[in-house]
């Protein structure tokens, strides 16, 4: 202790009475590894139970439904609209089985995605016909219950040629249009395009869309008629001459539909585009933006309706 001037005397900390060591220092924090496993499995979770019932992604890898889709374009999937089944679960975890809850009817126009009977892929495809429905192709027309569907011949619809290659995993990939050579035109700026025949084809609801329709001699431009059982619909896709759908066998025989497909097989309503990307993009994300397709994003996938004529 010291005392100077007659200031209060100044006490001098003591290193003793402390121990000989400074303020405490705050003990290091363990990490909660099973807090932070859990939160995310109830992520995991909550993702699954999303896709299962509310809604999914979409990627399209084949040319089945051009002129309206094309391979590229990634789209969202609604799960509720006809109710849930074993197909509804993301990844397919369920058994294959006929039960369904909330059941509904698809109505004829929507593009639905479905399964094959002996299959776990997924197909996406138009619904043509509903459940009691005589359905069968002539020439490529078709006819419901004996009265024939219309179809208008239109201009010409114009897809870009880009790079894009169907069954990239395969050992000889191949263009995915390659079948619309014939079609194909140059501007004067040196765009490319094909312009495949196309028609606007029309089913009792009003729904209206295009399909293409080029060759004389698909097999599968004529089917015999056939009824829709209960709960069933059958299923064509737009570009009909190059569309394994409800007209062409199934596994083993084939790698269509075979015929009318169960609802309980139905996974989804496609409603809308969110993105689209051409043949050119590749797993370098920056080669995403010359290859993105600006103008096809957030477009509906639901069908137009026309005006029908009353007698």
């Amino acid at each position: 202790m010291t005392q100077a001037d007659g200031l209060p005397p100044v006490t001098e900390p003591d290193p003793a009475a402390s121990g000989g060591a400074s303020a405490a220092e705050p003990a290091e924090k363990k990490v909660n590894w099973w807090a932070e496993l859990r939160g995310l499995i109830l992520m995991l979770l909550g993702v699954l139970a999303f896709h299962t019932l509310v809604a999914k992604p979409f990627y399209i890898p084949s040319a089945s439904m051009v002129p309206n889709l094309l391979v590229g374009d990634r789209l969202v999937v609604s799960k509720y609209p006809y109710g849930w089944s074993w197909v509804s679960a993301s990844f397919h975890l369920l058994p294959r089985s006929d039960w369904r809850m909330a059941p509904a009817d698809p109505q004829y126009g929507d593009i639905v995605i479905a399964v094959p009977p002996n299959d776990a892929t997924d197909y996406i495809k138009r619904v043509v016909a509903l459940p009691g429905d005589r359905i069968a192709v002539i020439n490529g027309q078709i006819f419901l219950n004996g009265d024939l569907v219309p179809q208008e011949v239109v201009p010409p619809v114009r897809i870009p040629v880009d790079s894009q290659m169907c069954d990239e995993g395969a050992a000889r990939p191949a263009p995915c249009l390659r079948a619309f050579e014939p079609y194909r035109v140059r501007e004067a700026t040196g765009a490319e395009f094909y312009e495949p025949p196309t028609l606007r084809e029309t089913l009792p609801n009003g729904a209206t869309y295009l399909i293409i329709d080029h060759r004389t001699d698909n097999p599968y431009d004529n089917f015999p008629e056939t009824q829709v059982p209960d709960g069933h619909v059958f299923l064509m896709g737009d570009n009909r001459d190059h569309s394994a759908d409800s007209r062409a066998p199934a596994a083993p025989f084939g790698n269509g539909l075979g015929g009318p497909v169960r609802l309980a097989d139905i996974g989804g309503r496609a409603e809308f585009i969110t993105f689209s990307l051409d043949g050119t993009a590749g797993w370098n994300p920056l080669s995403w933006i010359g290859a993105l397709r600006g103008e096809r994003a957030w477009n509906t996938l639901r069908p137009a309706k026309a005006e029908l004529g009353t007698e």
